[in-house]
């Protein structure tokens, strides 16, 4: 899965939100992304982390294999 799709899935869900992708293996299957949006001001880290494995409408482990994921609130 190509990390421009990523970045692409997850600002439809969040569109204020700032999105840095990082191929881990170069391989197109392992990435890193930080996702900083307004949106998860309200929730804790594990449903904001929910929130943009939903965005990814089940392309988790299947397309894309693994996505280690940090997430925040803009100061």
């Amino acid at each position: 899965m190509a990390s421009t799709d990523i970045e692409a899935m997850i600002l439809v869900a969040f569109p204020d939100a700032s999105v840095e992708i990082t191929d881990l293996a170069g391989d197109g299957d392992h990435y890193a992304a930080k996702v900083t949006s307004a949106a998860f001001a309200d929730m804790n880290r594990v449903k904001q982390h929910q929130a943009v494995y939903a965005a990814l409408k089940g392309k988790m482990g299947g397309e894309l294999h693994a996505l280690q994921l940090t997430t925040a609130v803009p100061d």
